[in-house]
């Protein structure tokens, strides 16, 4: 951010805060609140759900906004803690669309700011993963950082064809990031 915008100063600040400033310098817009504490996926969820109640803000429906590769797991945290007739409307921020470009993986569109197509592919591995409900996954017969997600079978069997014939890293929790 700080690069594309160097008025922007991000040093020691949350996404939530740059993502605020950038509002602010570019739409002339801010957030009304700020979750501020978080450094994963489930945190920024219970975290969430902690400044509303702190705020006496009642919802009967919320928007997702959020990387297109946390999206469905993003709303698996939410379903986890909220009361079923609560909607939830999920806008990924991006459509990205992988093809094989000369043999090798490639975006179909330039998508300003995204990274490279493989940490993209690695990303999206990662998550089948974390939202199996199974002792490995986020689910709760694994983790119960999730409500349980049912993997259709044609996607099991897409991950499993990708990571075997591509060979792709499958993104690792990162351990830093994990709660206290």
């Amino acid at each position: 951010m700080h690069k594309e915008y160097p008025m922007i100063i991000t040093k020691d600040l949350s996404e939530a805060e740059v993502f605020n400033k950038y509002l602010k310098t570019v739409y002339h817009l801010e957030a009304d609140y700020l979750e501020t504490k978080s450094t994963n996926c489930g945190n920024n969820i219970i975290y969430l759900l902690e400044l509303l109640k702190q705020h006496s803000i009642h919802f009967k429906s919320i928007l997702l906004c959020q990387d297109a590769t946390m999206q469905h797991r993003m709303e698996a945290g939410l379903r986890k803690y909220i009361e079923e007739d609560v909607t939830i409307i999920n806008y990924a921020v991006y459509k990205a669309t992988v093809i094989t470009q000369d043999e090798e993986l490639a975006f179909s569109t330039d998508i300003y700011g995204m990274w490279d197509v493989n940490k993209y592919v690695e990303l999206l591995m990662g998550e089948i993963p974390r939202l199996s409900d199974n002792s490995d996954g986020y689910g709760p017969n694994g983790k119960n950082f999730i409500c349980h997600i049912e993997i259709p079978y044609e996607v099991r069997q897409a991950f499993e064809y990708l990571k075997n014939a591509y060979g792709v890293a499958i993104r690792e929790a990162n351990p830093l990031y994990a709660s206290k």
